[in-house]
């Protein structure tokens, strides 16, 4: 895991507006060719208006022409690190593979490292 990612996703989990929740969190994508794209989660009053952070990321790159990424590094500003929600499994499941990387971190450092098929063993796919 790159000392970068988790710099970006803690960069980004300052920026996050969580007025309801409170946890501001941050994330991390480096795409194939080594790109790096971060994101915040935005909470809304009508809360399924709100996006996690892990989604802005993926959706940023997506955006920006890239699809393949490497791995993910999710950041939270709580005692135990946060594992993506089944919405973002499943966006997660758009663009990465079984073996994709998946770092989970908090103000401690990163805890848990892990292969995306192991968070998301069955997604749903056409």
């Amino acid at each position: 895991m790159s000392e970068e990612l988790y710099k970006v996703a803690v960069d980004y989990a300052s920026r996050a507006h969580a007025p309801y929740s409170k946890y501001l969190v941050g994330a991390a994508v480096k795409t194939k060719c080594g790109k790096i794209f971060g994101g915040c989660n935005v909470e809304n009053a009508s809360y399924g208006g709100t996006i996690c952070a892990e989604r802005t990321a993926i959706l940023k790159a997506v955006s920006e022409g890239f699809k393949e990424f490497d791995e993910i590094l999710v950041y939270t500003d709580s005692d135990e690190p946060w594992p993506p929600c089944a919405i973002c499994q499943q966006t997660m499941a758009e663009f990465m593979t079984v073996t994709t990387k998946v770092h989970l971190a908090n103000k401690d450092g990163v805890k848990k490292e892990m292969q995306y098929g192991h968070i998301n063993p069955f997604p749903f796919r056409l």
